[in-house]
């Protein structure tokens, strides 16, 4: 069914909002450009009107956490057919790319489009936009593919749906609408197939899947302020939070799940355990205050003692999952190795043979049957 979206002022009475004018192609393309977040958090620009070997233009180019690229197109009007063969046509493009390609595009991209960054490199840029100590070591390992637009048809809602629940392909959608009141203008957003959903959380990097081995895959983003690993340990919990996008894959682990902790952003693996009480908001997990009486984590000793920052909002609040940690290392002694799988969401049902890899590593390293 094509998405239709309405948007109502509450004062005395409802009012309803007008759909505003919008130029896709040009007013909402600088938009993402300065702030990609409007689509994905876990996103960084790295081209605009990008050149294809085929002399087409890819309207943004981005790569994500993991060093995996993201092509956006935009459109102005309905999405019809021609459009879903035009993606996978860049998504065949891009899937040539070599890390060489990939540096010089955004090279290009710096260059024409903040000139006095001209001289930042993709390393540097990306570091310091995902606050983490280094890229990946290898890039576009896999690829996705996004369709921007004010309005979708159903041939192309249809078709999307079936490349990615039958075949796989790493392809969505997303729907734009402005709406005026007044002298203000708003943007509504709305994807086609819920990026967070647990049921697109079963990663396989390659076409070589194979059935999950049943270990949990999860990330854990270390903060010394915030989400510190050393009270993880301590207290016995994994976490997430700052959007319903990084937690609510935690809905995904139930008691006796098994997880191996990965610190994103070149760290390693620090930690595997098994789950003991599924996820609950932050205020609401209850740990040992070491004279046998159970408090909020909130009121607990924290070394990361803004855990519960965002306790009263149950978007951007930490949310934890109960833990009893089977072997555990400080981060500074966290397990890498090349080879290893690693992935932007916060939990995953990895199936591919690179997480397969990984874990018979990993229970080398950790001692673990």
């Amino acid at each position: 069914m094509p998405i239709e979206l309405g948007l109502w002022r509450i004062d005395s009475s409802l009012k309803k909002i007008e759909l505003g004018g919008f130029d896709l192609e040009e007013r909402l393309e600088e938009i993402l450009n300065a702030d990609i977040t409007m689509v994905h958090p876990n996103w960084m620009v790295i081209g605009r009107q990008v050149r294809t070997s085929s002399d087409k233009y890819v309207d943004l180019l981005c790569i994500d956490r993991d060093g995996n690229l993201v092509v956006v197109e935009l459109k102005r009007k309905a999405m019809e057919r021609e459009i879903i063969a035009q993606v996978l046509d860049y998504g065949s493009w891009v899937n040539t790319l070599k890390e060489e390609d990939i540096a010089r595009i955004f090279d290009t991209y710096r260059k024409k489009y903040f000139q006095a960054q001209a001289a930042l490199s993709i390393d540097k840029a990306f570091s310091t936009y995902f606050n983490v100590r280094e890229m990946p070591e290898e890039l576009n390992e896999s690829h996705e593919l996004v369709i921007v637009g004010a309005e979708f048809s159903a041939p192309t809602e249809r078709i999307v749906n079936y490349l990615a629940a039958t075949h796989k392909v790493k392809i969505n959608a997303v729907f734009f609408r402005v709406f005026k009141d007044g002298d203000r203008e708003y943007i509504a957003r709305v994807w086609l197939r819920d990026p967070t959903s647990i049921d697109t959380v079963e990663i396989a990097d390659s076409s070589e899947a194979s059935e999950w081995n049943g270990e949990y895959y999860v990330s854990f983003g270390h903060d010394a302020n915030h989400r510190n690993w050393e009270d993880a340990i301590k207290y016995g919990f994994i976490s997430a939070g700052y959007g319903s996008w990084y937690s609510n894959t935690l809905h995904m682990l139930k008691p006796e799940a098994r997880i191996w902790a990965n610190v994103p952003g070149g760290v390693g693996y620090v930690g595997v355990g098994e789950v003991v009480e599924p996820v609950v908001k932050v205020d609401e997990f209850m740990v040992d205050d070491g004279k046998g009486q159970k408090i909020p984590i909130t009121e607990a000793p924290l070394k990361g003692p803004e855990i519960g920052k965002h306790a009263d909002d149950p978007e951007k609040s930490e949310y934890l999952v109960k833990v009893k940690w089977i072997a555990t290392v400080p981060m500074e002694k966290a397990v890498k190795e090349k080879g290893f799988f690693g992935n932007q969401n916060t939990v995953a049902r990895p199936t591919s043979p690179k997480w397969n890899y990984t874990i018979q590593r990993l229970k080398e390293r950790f001692g673990v049957s």
